[in-house]
C-alpha cells in the first residue's frame, strides 16, 4: 500500500503540473490578446457600430477558434516552435515568420503601451507621455526578470479573472440593450469586414497565438498523448478572450445607448470619471 501510494504521488504531481501548464498557457494567450489596445479597440468599434458590433465579435470568435485550434495542435503535438516547423517545411520560411512576428509585435505593443497610457490618464490623470513611459519600463522589467516565467503562469490567471470580473460588473451597471445586441448578433444592421479582420488580427494575429503555444511546449507538455488537453486549452483561451470582448462590448454599449458620447482623444473612461479639460468621455447634450 505504501509503495503504491509512493508511486502514485509522482504521477499525480506530473498531472497537476501539466494541468497548471495548460491553464497558464491558456491564460497567457488570453491576457496577451486582452491588452490595453484590445480595450480601446473594442470601445471605438462599439461606439461606431453600436449593437451591430455583436456580429463582428461572433464571426471573429469562430475564425479565431479555427486558427488557434490548428496552430496549437500542430505545435503541441510536434513539440517544436513555429519558426522551426516553418524552416522544416520551406527553408527560410521560419525566419520570415519570426521576422514578421517581430515587426507585428512592435506595432501591436505600440498600441498596448498607448492604451496603457490612456488608462493611466483616465485613472490617475497622468500625462499620456509619462503613462506610456511607465508602462514601457514595467514591461522591460518583467522581461529582464529571470523568475518572470515562473510567476507568469499564476499572475496571468489572477489578472484574467480580475479583468473579467471588473468588466462583468461594468456591463451589469451600464444596463446595455441586451435584446437588441442578441438580435444583431445574427441579423446585423451593418457589417464591416475590416472591423472583423481587425478583431481577428488582434486576437490570434502575430505573436499572440504563439505566445501560449510556445509557453506550453516550454513546460514539456507535448506529444499526441496530450492532444485532448491541448485542444481544450486552445479553444478555452479563445472563449475567455471572446467572453471578455463580449462583456466589454456590452459595457460600452450600455454607456453609448444611455446617451454618452465618447471623446476621440481617450474613449475608454466613462463620462463620470472624466473631469473637465482631461481627455476622455463627455456626455452629449
Amino acid at each position: 500500500m505504501t509503495d503504491r501510494t509512493a508511486l502514485d504521488k509522482p504521477a499525480a504531481s506530473a498531472a497537476e503540473s501539466h494541468r497548471g501548464a495548460l491553464i497558464g498557457a491558456m491564460f497567457l494567450m488570453a491576457t496577451s490578446a486582452i491588452g490595453p489596445g484590445f480595450i480601446t479597440q473594442t470601445t471605438v468599434f462599439t461606439a461606431k457600430l453600436g449593437a451591430a458590433f455583436a456580429f463582428a465579435i461572433l464571426v471573429s470568435v469562430l475564425v479565431d477558434i479555427a486558427i488557434q485550434l490548428n496552430v496549437w495542435r500542430v505545435i503541441g503535438i510536434s513539440g517544436r516552435r513555429a519558426q522551426d516547423l516553418g524552416n522544416s517545411v520551406v527553408p527560410g520560411a521560419g525566419y520570415l515568420l519570426a521576422g514578421l512576428d517581430i515587426i507585428g509585435g512592435l506595432i501591436f505593443n505600440i498600441g498596448n503601451v498607448a492604451g496603457t497610457a490612456l488608462g493611466l490618464n483616465a485613472l490617475l490623470g497622468l500625462d499620456v507621455k509619462i503613462g506610456g513611459t511607465i508602462s514601457a519600463l514595467v514591461a522591460i522589467a518583467v522581461f529582464l526578470s529571470r523568475r518572470a516565467g515562473i510567476a507568469m503562469d499564476r499572475i496571468v490567471i489572477v489578472l484574467g479573472v480580475v479583468m473579467i470580473g471588473m468588466t462583468l460588473y461594468v456591463a451589469i451597471v451600464s444596463a446595455p440593450p441586451i435584446g437588441d445586441a442578441l438580435v444583431q448578433t445574427v441579423a446585423p444592421e451593418q457589417v464591416e469586414f475590416l472591423t472583423i479582420t481587425t478583431l481577428i488580427g488582434g486576437t490570434v494575429g502575430g505573436y499572440i497565438t504563439y505566445a501560449g503555444a510556445h509557453r506550453m511546449i516550454e513546460s514539456g507538455l507535448t506529444g499526441a498523448e496530450n492532444v485532448k488537453g491541448i485542444t481544450r486549452s486552445s479553444v478555452a483561451g479563445i472563449l475567455i478572450t471572446g467572453a471578455m470582448r463580449a462583456l466589454l462590448f456590452l459595457a460600452v454599449l450600455g454607456v453609448v445607448a444611455g446617451g454618452a458620447k465618447l471623446a476621440a482623444a481617450n474613449p475608454a473612461p466613462p463620462p463620470s470619471s472624466t473631469p473637465p479639460g482631461r481627455p476622455g468621455c463627455a456626455s452629449s447634450a
